[in-house]
């Protein structure tokens, strides 16, 4: 991906989560404690996985896409706007250091893993981004 098509993808994001936010009062609606729940039991089964994976690896993919289940509980994000979140954990220091803790290269590869499933496109809300590789 290009820095365009990054700047693309982060301005996806911020927008997305903007609009989401404002649209559901901060997003109420989440039981933030049973998502932060249900992270943790994902990234832990990810990080069992990671050494000798690949990230488009089927039993990836499918962990990824239960990471996507778990973002839509807040909003459903374009194609653009979800790999802008890949982006997002490896640029912020907090989230980076947050995913890591649970393996020293889960932002890289769930990262990488994140933009297979953005390219392959199933599930997306139409929008910035939607129609386009991410």
């Amino acid at each position: 991906m290009g820095n365009q098509d990054e700047d693309e993808c982060r301005r996806s994001l911020a927008a997305e989560q903007a609009k989401s936010l404002a649209e559901t009062n901060d997003w109420e609606h989440v039981d933030r404690g049973q998502v932060h729940r249900d992270w943790d039991v994902l990234y832990r089964e990810i990080a069992a996985r990671l050494d000798g994976s690949q990230p488009g690896d089927g039993q990836i993919q499918e962990l990824v896409r239960r990471h996507f289940d778990i973002v839509c509980r807040f909003y459903v994000p374009s194609r653009k706007a979800y790999a802008g979140m890949a982006l997002f954990y490896a640029e912020d220091d907090a989230m980076r250091g947050f995913h890591d803790s649970y393996h020293p290269r889960m932002v890289e590869f769930l990262g990488a893993a994140m933009n297979v499933f953005a390219e392959r496109g199933v599930g997306f809300a139409p929008g910035a981004g939607s129609e386009a590789s991410a």
